[in-house]
Parts: structure tokens; sequence; C-alpha cells
């Protein structure tokens, strides 16, 4: 297929999809948003490896800047894993995490790039201007890999996936537990499995409407 047929059919798919879909069904937005918490407790049920990759082919096709899609998500399954994991968490945490059927480390990659040419072959250029910046390439992998982060908890749940994201945690002591010897620098740990319902002790915490933070200028 040539590269202008292949953007002709983009462009359709997109058309239609936009015509068949105008807004999501409240059960599908209660599932994302209404009605999703940040679970600390879980049900003894497993989480498979078909589920952590259906939700990140779903949260990679969320946009970053440049394409550059930093994020880097090491899943922490193993009774051996999260006990090198828990070793670096805050006690308030550490059960929760152990209890978790799986941690994920939500991480970035500050040498993200040097992949220019392949997520961004149209401005592979772009790569000069973080190659001898490494002040700019921190700052902006890490600003995008929490962006990226953001779409996998949405993704989780779109999966049928409950989640409980959290701080928390010696980053230091993780990046060298897991990632010594890379490039690759830890954000926060999500918890992933089927929350357990009876560890919500009360209604949800005060929510910001549009009036009192929002403004249209």
């Amino acid at each position: 297929m040539s590269e202008d047929q292949a953007l002709e059919d983009a462009r359709e798919r997109i058309t239609d999809y936009r015509d068949r879909i105008q807004h999501l069904d409240e059960s599908s937005i209660a599932l994302l948003f209404s009605e999703a918490r940040n679970h600390n407790w879980w049900q003894d049920r497993d989480v498979s490896a078909a589920q952590l990759r259906e939700a990140f082919e779903l949260a990679r096709m969320g946009p970053t800047s440049g394409n550059t899609q930093p994020m880097r998500i090491t899943f922490v399954r193993t009774k051996e894993a999260k006990e090198r994991l828990n070793a670096h968490v805050n006690g308030p945490n550490q059960e929760k995490t152990m209890l978790a059927p799986v941690t994920a480390i939500i991480a970035y990659d500050n040498t993200f790039f040097t992949d220019f040419p392949k997520f961004n072959p149209i401005r592979p250029e772009m790569a000069d201007r973080f190659s001898g910046n490494a002040e700019m390439a921190e700052s902006f992998s890490r600003i995008q890999a929490i962006l990226q982060g953001g779409y996998f908890i949405m993704a989780l749940r779109a999966v049928g996936l409950d989640v409980g994201a959290m701080g928390g945690f010696n980053n230091a002591g993780v990046d060298e537990e897991f990632f010594a010897s890379t490039p690759v620098k830890s954000i926060f740990l999500c918890n992933i499995g089927y929350g357990d319902v009876s560890g919500i002790k009360g209604a949800r915490l005060y929510r910001y409407g549009f009036d009192e933070v929002c403004e249209i200028v």
C-alpha cells in the first residue's frame, strides 16, 4: 500500500468513527471516570499478561509531543520481584502492594531521543534538541511519560481492571533495584487487579467544580 493510500484509509476510518460514535455511553463513562476509584485492596484474582498487553496497546495510542513515547513499564508479578520492590516502598503502602496481583513501575527513558528516526522519521533532526542538553531531555521525557502514565491508567480501566496509583516509595532505591546501568528512572507505582470494594471506607473526596478552577477567555 502506498503512503498516499494509507493516509486516505486512515482519514476514512477516522471519519467513519466520528459519524458512528458521537459520545461514550453512560456505562463507559462510569467505568472510566465517574464511578472509578483508586483502589488500595484487592481480590484474589489473577491478571493475565494478555490483559496487560491489551491495556498497553490502547495506552500507546495516546499522543505525546513529537510522538516521543518515553514511558517504560516494568510489571512486577512474582513474589520474589514483589519483595524486591517492597523493600523500597513506604510502610503504609507495603501490604496493598503485596496483595495486588501486579504492580507496574511507571518510568521514563531520558535517552528517548536516540529513536527519533523510528518514531518520527519526518523530523529526525529534532533529536538534536536533546542530544546535547541533558537537562532538557530529563524534564521533557519525565513530563511526557507522566502523560502516558495517565493514558495507561484509563486503558487499564477500559479493559475491566482496577488501579491503585501511588507514590510513597524510594525512587532511587527502585531505580537501583530494577533499572541499574540503564537510563530508565521511576515516576510512580500502579497496583493493578480487581479492587476489593470492602476497602473503600467513604464517599469520594471533594473534586473541584468547573467554575472553581476553569476559565474560558
